[in-house]
């Protein structure tokens, strides 16, 4: 049997980014799998559930866990909280130079940095504010990259209610400035509830109130960049510390840069996600001719407690940036494991993006991995003990509220081996290289494209198909086919079971209205989102993905690796968002 990659496209990427030299798929699975086992029969059966790509780990693991290099399994990190002092601002960037160096992209919250313009009375000076601060990280992950390392990938987080809020909206309003960061707005119950009320509201620093406007002339101001420039992205930040199982042991203030983590200081991600169109049961009558698609939920609930177990261990295996960084991880014991292919492997089934139907059946596959690995990491604790911050207190969060009441009377006897276990993050570049599922939540961009893939002499051009129209014929619905409301039901149902956060772009056509376009933003906050991200095609910024017509030919795709390919990996890629496309990758 043939595993791994089965289109060109997928092998050139998974052995560039994901393999040592000369080693092939069986030979990296084999490692993954032996450096996360506990036992010889945990390792055959994790090692068949990643060779059939059922479980992808997220790339950085896939680099990292058994290789001889020293880098970092986990994709993002938060960064320490960002004193204002210049010392502590330049300790920081060091510390994210580091991070950044051994493969980990990073967020920050610049909000404790005093405004532009506040006396600095030591120094009988002004402060310029965060938004300058901003330029020394951004250099700092632009030289980190020239310097020969991967590249690097950073969030910036400032909160509504900071009085440079509105210089930080305008920041990305170009196509020039900040290029090595996404910026997210850190958004408060209390600004929403002004801006429903058409009310005031302060901006204030240490408690004392800098300025007083109107709330929804400012939520205007930060939709209008976002409708242009697809910048800044949109955090409900109360929503987020309210939902966090960790509420009594820490505050979380910012995330990873693609935004599915939300994580305390020095906090880390770990990812991965179930292919769900690995878990599709095709049936066929005597003559050949396929009359169903179903899922197999056996197959699903069997896998997940081996995929826990796996990832649990690459908590004490993995190499860390920075001794805070192993710190933070090994005390709470953090992973978000999500899903990829969902719209491929729904709409084989007959369900159409957004419909009711297909809601239904993604809120099935959704209980059944938050239930079955929650049991897991029970289980875990049975075994191995609880996370070590870890109180019953955990039980007043507002997502382990929503858990069937057997398993949180489990929690409360047994205690669990990981404070969370689900994160459904933006997966790009692992579900190219399985070759091209529909990535993470979202639906199908588009059935066939030409895309750039670099090799040892440079970018070649080469097409990709859609894996659901490839193999099965299947033409789903592409993402601006799409009414956003269908984006925006999806990305709050998946909301619902994740107890961190969803990665996922609501792509805006461009018959979409202003009035409905902000009435998005407002849609994802009363539905329960932790945050949310549109792509407006007719906006400012340009793709770099050139969609086909199904008659155009695929002559440039080679039909096997050049004779001179050498894999060496190039470490995978951090969580990233190409604001050019809309299109997110948290590898």
């Amino acid at each position: 049997m043939t595993y791994g990659p089965k289109t060109i496209a997928g092998e050139m990427v998974h052995a560039l980014k994901y393999r040592g030299k000369n080693e092939s798929f069986v030979d990296a699975m084999t490692r993954v799998a032996d450096a996360l086992k506990d036992n010889e029969f945990h390792f055959y059966t994790f090692k068949d559930i990643l060779l059939d790509q059922r479980f992808l780990p997220a790339g950085r693991v896939q680099a990292a866990m058994g290789s001889p290099r020293k880098v970092t399994p986990y994709n993002c990190f938060v960064s320490g909280t960002i004193e204002d002092s210049m010392n502590d601002i330049m300790d920081k960037a060091k510390e994210a130079a580091e991070t950044m160096r051994l493969g980990g992209g990073i967020g920050y919250d610049f909000s404790d940095l005093r405004p532009n313009g506040d006396l600095i009375r030591s120094l009988d000076s002004r402060s310029s504010g965060p938004v300058s601060f901003m330029g020394i990280y951004d250099s700092v992950c632009k030289t980190v990259a020239s310097a020969g390392h991967r590249r690097g990938a950073q969030m910036a987080v400032l909160r509504v209610d900071h009085p440079d809020i509105e210089e930080f909206v305008e920041a990305k309003t170009n196509n020039y400035n900040l290029t090595n960061f996404n910026i997210s707005v850190g958004v408060t119950d209390k600004f929403m509830d002004a801006v429903q009320r058409e009310a005031t509201f302060d901006l204030v620093f240490n408690g004392r109130t800098h300025k007083t406007i109107d709330a929804k002339a400012l939520w205007n101001k930060i939709l209008r960049a976002t409708w242009d420039y697809a910048e800044p992205g949109i955090l409900f930040i109360d929503r987020i510390n309210k939902k966090n199982n960790l509420w009594y042991c820490e505050t979380i203030a910012a995330t990873n840069p693609c935004g599915e983590q939300p994580l305390p200081p020095y906090g880390a991600c770990l990812l991965g996600s179930f292919n769900l169109v690995k878990y599709l049961t095709r049936s066929s009558n005597s003559y050949g001719t396929e009359l169903t698609c179903s899922f197999n939920y056996d197959q699903l609930r069997h896998d997940i407690p081996h995929v826990v177990r796996s990832m649990d261990n690459v908590v004490d295996r993995a190499i860390y940036p920075l001794p805070q960084q192993e710190e933070e991880a090994k005390n709470k014991r953090r992973m978000g494991l999500g899903i990829t292919g969902v719209a491929n492997a729904l709409e084989a089934m007959g369900l159409e993006y957004g419909t009711e139907p297909f809601l239904e059946e993604l809120e099935n596959i959704l209980s059944v991995i938050r239930d079955c690995a929650y049991t897991a990491s029970v289980e875990l604790a049975l075994e191995k003990g609880p996370f070590p911050l870890f109180d019953v207190k955990m039980l007043e969060s507002e997502f382990t509220k929503t858990l069937p009441s057997a398993i949180r009377e489990n929690i409360r006897k047994y205690g669990i081996r990981n404070s969370h276990l689900l994160s459904i993050a933006p997966t790009g570049t692992i579900s190219l290289t399985a070759d091209n599922v529909s990535s993470g939540i979202e639906p199908v961009y588009t059935h066939k494209m030409s895309r750039k893939i670099g090799t040892p002499d440079g970018k070649i051009d080469v097409v990709i198909k859609d894996y659901a129209y490839s193999e099965w014929g299947v033409k789903g619905k592409t993402a601006d086919d799409l009414s956003v409301l269908d984006h925006v039901k999806v990305l709050n149902l998946a909301s619902k079971y994740v107890d961190s956060a969803c990665s996922k772009t609501c792509n805006v056509g461009a018959d979409v209205t202003w009035e409905e376009f902000k009435d998005v933003y407002m849609r994802a906050y009363l539905g329960g989102a932790s945050g949310c991200t549109t792509f407006r095609a007719a906006g400012k910024r340009f793709g770099i993905f050139t969609p086909l017509a199904e008659e155009e030919g695929i002559d440039n795709i080679p039909e096997a690796l050049p004779d001179n390919f050498v894999n060496e990996t190039d470490e995978g890629t951090a969580c990233y968002f190409d604001p050019s496309t809309g299109q997110r990758s948290c590898e």
